[in-house]
């Protein structure tokens, strides 16, 4: 008696465990991360310091490598060279490169850690220098990478079904934090053969405002 009410137990649990059987991390998947922008304007300039996590070597292949973080720092203006510097951190900045196909100036380094809230920088030209302030684009309302993450992946059951192999998911995610006329979150969605879904989400409510395949 006691033996059948054991069986009858272990029957009970087989649904329960798994309904209790947790999805993915898919967070773990992504492969590239822009989390935070600072942005500041002057009457000479403009400039846009973007926080990145993204792998190495980088490449659309649905497999997801190492991260390393970077700052990267975009300027428009009139001049013919400029340097950017980061003030407080030690051996931070240096010349900027221009971008023909964009118009622009850039320049990234490897961090160890991101700035939060603003950064102080330092830009140079010609015989001039500015400190400037760039703040963060993000507010109070803005959602994180992974609530993101979760908005775009919960309109495209079909997609991540699709990937998931075995029990184990395959492909990899970009998620980068955007701003236009407001903020946006872009999030790819890249398979093993490199084909790739681009949505592009309300950055506080997470509604899918477009979607490309």
């Amino acid at each position: 008696m006691k033996k059948f009410s054991f069986l009858l137990l272990l029957t009970g649990l087989v649904p329960l465990l798994s309904a209790c059987k947790s999805k993915p991390d898919y967070f773990s998947y992504v492969s590239e991360l822009r989390s935070d922008l600072f942005t500041a304007s002057e009457e000479e300039f403009s400039l846009t310091v973007a926080c990145i996590s993204r792998e190495y070597p980088y490449n659309s292949d649905g497999i997801k490598a190492p991260l390393s973080d970077i700052v990267e720092i975009t300027l428009e203006g009139d001049a013919d060279e400029y340097s950017v510097y980061i003030l407080g951190e030690e051996h931070m900045g240096g010349e900027m490169s221009f971008r023909n196909t964009r118009g622009d100036f850039y320049f990234s380094q490897g961090v160890k850690s991101f700035p939060e809230g603003s950064v102080t920088l330092r830009v140079e030209w010609e015989d001039t220098s500015r400190e400037i302030v760039a703040t963060s684009v993000k507010t109070e309302n803005t959602l994180s990478p992974e609530e993101a993450l979760d908005c775009a992946l919960n309109n495209e059951k079909a997609t991540l079904e699709r990937m998931s192999q075995s029990g184990s998911f395959e492909g990899e995610f970009y998620v980068r934090l955007l701003r236009r006329d407001k903020n946006y979150y872009y999030v790819g969605i890249v398979d093993t053969n490199g084909k790739m879904i681009s949505l592009l989400l309300d950055s506080e409510s997470g509604e899918l405002l477009a979607r490309h395949e």
